[in-house]
């Protein structure tokens, strides 16, 4: 009988998402896996258990685990895997930061508040050169980001990383700057041109941005 896998996760959407950031055509990657591309978009296109196999070729071919791409590490925290063998750990300029947050994605917003250091994570978009992301009136992000004094910003750090566990590479990226609420309507429709929306969802009204001071990063590597 052949094996085959249960799959704890959306087994065709977590296709579909690493070939993507791999850069690799459907084709491009059923030849590497060895299996036909008609097969490989009905993986990525329909609910599908396929032979345990197929499932590691697959991995293999997106130079992830089995585990991985099957969903079942969704819920633990990223960067489990034994460092490589041989690091490098290199700086990056702020244009090649700007180059990999640009796309977007979940950030995390620090700033001191009356009990002490918080870190908060936000949906976030690059637009004009700004980091913009959406929260509620009122909520953390609103009162404790506003120093209550005109033209006056409050000092955030934001921070954005990836982390490639097969590859044992990864970065991150640190930005500092002012948060800036954006009250007035052409501010507010300039901040809504990013497209950024909330994961969170609900009433998330406000747009915040964070013009860089400062932007640093760092890449992890192996030789």
């Amino acid at each position: 009988m052949t094996e085959r896998m249960t799959t704890p996760g959306d087994l065709g959407r977590r296709l579909a998402r690493r070939r993507e950031d791999l850069g690799l055509t459907r084709d491009q990657l059923a030849g590497r896996a060895g299996i036909d591309p008609l097969y490989l978009a009905y993986l990525e296109e329909n609910p599908a258990v396929p032979p345990a196999g197929t499932v590691r070729r697959l991995a293999t071919a997106l130079e992830t685990g089995v585990t991985e791409l099957l969903g079942g590490t969704v819920d633990l925290p990223p960067g489990r895997g034994r460092a490589a063998a041989s690091p490098h750990l290199d700086k990056l300029d702020p244009e090649e930061c700007l180059r990999l947050i640009a796309p977007g994605g979940v950030g995390r917003v620090a700033f001191n508040e009356i009990e002490g250091p918080l870190v908060l994570p936000v949906n976030y978009a690059v637009h004009n050169g700004a980091v913009v992301f959406r929260t509620a009136f009122g909520g953390p992000l609103d009162d404790n980001l506003r120093t209550g004094v005109r033209g006056a910003e409050f000092k955030v750090a934001f921070e954005v990383d990836r982390i490639d566990e097969a590859g044992r590479e990864g970065w991150s990226v640190l930005i500092r700057g002012g948060a800036h609420h954006v009250e007035t309507g052409e501010e507010r429709e300039d901040a809504s041109a990013s497209g950024v929306e909330p994961w969170a969802g609900g009433e998330r009204e406000l747009y915040v941005t964070i013009v860089p001071t400062e932007i640093s990063g760092r890449r992890i590597r192996h030789g």
